[in-house]
């Protein structure tokens, strides 16, 4: 069973990178309030593994594809989610 959102109306890149970083933050049991938008995630001592961990999340959360090197375009959160807002869109 998919968690995934399912809400009318256009989704932002504020509310996707909120749910990132919550990603984030449980990855690496830290608060949320702790990660930053811009730092790259390799900061936070994540790797390759975890980069396609957290692409299967996106693609079950938001029910889009999501090619891994999308992360190594846009490593840190405020890019990746301005990235993943139009992918979201379309799909809806």
């Amino acid at each position: 069973m998919s968690d995934s959102v399912t809400r009318p109306g256009p989704v932002t890149a504020v509310e996707v990178r909120a749910w990132l970083r919550d990603r984030v933050a449980e990855q690496i049991r830290r608060p949320a309030e702790e990660i930053r938008y811009d730092l790259p995630l390799t900061e936070y001592g994540l790797d390759s593994v975890y980069v396609l961990g957290l692409c299967a999340d996106i693609e079950d959360h938001y029910g889009i594809a999501v090619e891994p090197t999308v992360m190594w375009d846009h490593p840190a959160l405020d890019p990746l989610a301005e990235a993943l807002v139009p992918l979201i869109t379309a799909a809806r």
